[in-house]
């Protein structure tokens, strides 16, 4: 090697150190950079994202009519107003995201094209030391960091999950995956087949339909669908009303919030009447003789898997319109213009998109190493859903199920903000979470109980996650209404919190 090439190499891993180093640009990775200038100042910090820009999902998603299934208010953050309607696309979210990103001066503190590859701890320095590849260079970089803070989300990027059916490599027509949708794929007049029922399918089809010959939404079983106006009554009168928007953002989620509450907690308490509903509510839209018992009566509890919002009903209208049909059955194999059914029957199809899911990614498909040792997450035990026993000086971004991500991505913000406050005050450069002695012989269960939820992704990946405890205090609850209380009223100096 010539001394112009070691020169660079040397250079290219040159250690850059920053007291915090959040992993992601995704809603939660600019939230928690906001949350640092705000509420620690001084602090420096730095966000790595693989990607070419912000957005997270909103960037890796780029199938027709891409939207968010959480409204707005909710969904945005709550230092800044959402003023469009409560559904929104994925555009007006990066709008919006970009905003945040200008208004608090955030570009500077964000490395774009950064793949992190390992993450490894060492308590003699009381340090992490972050190494990856630039995606498109290939040079390799080097970050130390007192403090990892994970909002890299909890899927795979990279790829969608697609079952394997036999006949796959038969089918002479195309196969997409929504997660890796193609900028050339042209589905005007076409005959679609969409695999799958869920959030994605419901937002896909009404879009599509417009521009299909027809569109076929084919589910194993039924998703539980909940639809009403893409608009709320309450913050169109208060603009009426000439409310600030400050006020209507707030007022709105306080609303939003109460509402998703009380209906969760009869999902719990009274599923039957919870279904009947949604069930006369899917009947009056699609007409009284459609088989809802067949198409859209699910096996399971609503809620029991995520229930996706269907605004305006435009799934139901497509379906209603004859643009587009369901069908409930098997898949026995694919054929070479289609898929062959269970029941015999063939569906003809000119593209196939599987809306099947996605991988879980546990920690960015990092590797993570504690004091020379590989981390196995799955012999954790997580603490609130944020912190995990044996990994010192890292938080985890993991929102909820049933309300906005970026909920928790504001709590766990505030909760980071506070312990980096409480060390400084302490003079402690580590900090971990550790089991008490009354949590000794505490119970241990999976990341979260297949009877409160359940969709293929978690079953997949549940072994993946660290355990759980049976006490709130060591466990993610996915329950807002508790947490939004119990997390900031927090005593930092319990004995779960072990300090050096």
């Amino acid at each position: 090697m010539n001394d112009a090439a070691e020169l660079t190499r040397r250079t290219s891993m040159a250690t850059e150190h920053f007291d915090v180093l959040i992993v992601g640009a995704g809603i939660s990775g600019v939230g928690g950079a906001y949350h640092l200038t705000t509420q620690c100042p001084g602090t420096s910090f730095v966000v790595l994202e693989a990607k070419e820009t912000f957005g997270g999902t909103w960037i890796t998603h780029k199938y027709p009519g891409i939207r968010s299934d959480s409204d707005l208010h909710t969904f945005g953050y709550r230092f800044k107003p959402w003023t469009g309607v409560p559904i929104a696309t994925a555009e007006e979210i990066l709008t919006y995201m970009g905003e945040v990103i200008n208004e608090n001066d955030l570009a500077p503190h964000i490395r774009y094209h950064h793949k992190i590859l390992s993450a490894c701890w060492s308590s003699r320095d009381n340090l992490w030391t972050v190494q990856g590849a630039h995606t498109t260079t290939g040079e390799p970089f080097r970050f130390t960091t007192n403090f990892l803070w994970m909002c890299q989300g909890y899927y795979r990027h990279e790829q969608g999950y697609t079952p394997h059916w036999d006949g796959m490599q038969t089918y002479r027509g195309r196969i997409v995956h929504p997660q890796s949708w193609p900028e050339d794929l042209d589905v005007k007049g076409k005959n679609v087949l969409v695999i799958g029922s869920g959030a994605t399918a419901a937002t896909l089809i009404p879009t599509m339909a417009a521009e299909c010959g027809h569109v076929t939404m084919l589910q194993r079983s039924p998703t539980w669908f909940r639809s009403g106006r893409n608009a709320i009554e309450l913050v169109e009168q208060l603009r009426e009303l000439q409310i600030d928007e400050t006020w209507i953002h707030e007022i709105a989620r306080r609303r939003i919030l109460l509402d998703q509450t009380l209906f969760t907690r009869r999902t719990f308490e009274e599923p039957e009447k919870v279904r009947q509903e949604l069930l006369d509510s899917a009947r009056a839209q699609l007409g009284p003789d459609y088989d809802i018992e067949t198409h859209f009566t699910p096996r399971y509890r609503p809620w029991q898997q995520r229930l996706a919002f269907i605004p305006d009903g435009d799934l139901f209208q497509a379906i209603r319109s004859g643009k587009a049909s369901v069908v409930t059955d098997e898949i026995e194999r694919f054929t070479e213009t289609g898929v062959l059914l269970k029941s015999g029957r063939e569906l003809q199809a000119d593209i196939i998109v599987t809306a099947t899911g996605f991988n879980l990614c546990v920690l960015g498909d990092i590797d993570f190493v504690i004091d020379d040792k590989p981390l196995n997450f799955a012999d954790t035990v997580t603490w609130r859903g944020m912190m995990f026993t044996g990994v010192p000086n890292m938080a985890w971004v993991f929102g909820y199920f049933r309300a906005s991500w970026t909920l928790r991505a504001d709590l766990v913000a505030d909760f980071v903000c506070r312990l980096l406050k409480h060390m400084k005050q302490i003079g402690a450069r580590k900090v971990e979470v550790a089991l008490r002695p009354e949590d000794r012989d505490m119970k241990l269960l999976p990341w979260i109980g297949e009877e409160n939820f359940n969709p293929g992704y978690m079953q997949r990946g549940m072994h993946l996650l660290p355990k759980r405890g049976d006490k709130p205090e060591w466990a993610h609850t996915q329950d807002y209404w508790t947490e939004k209380d119990a997390i900031p009223a927090t005593n930092l100096d319990d004995a779960a919190f072990v300090y050096s």
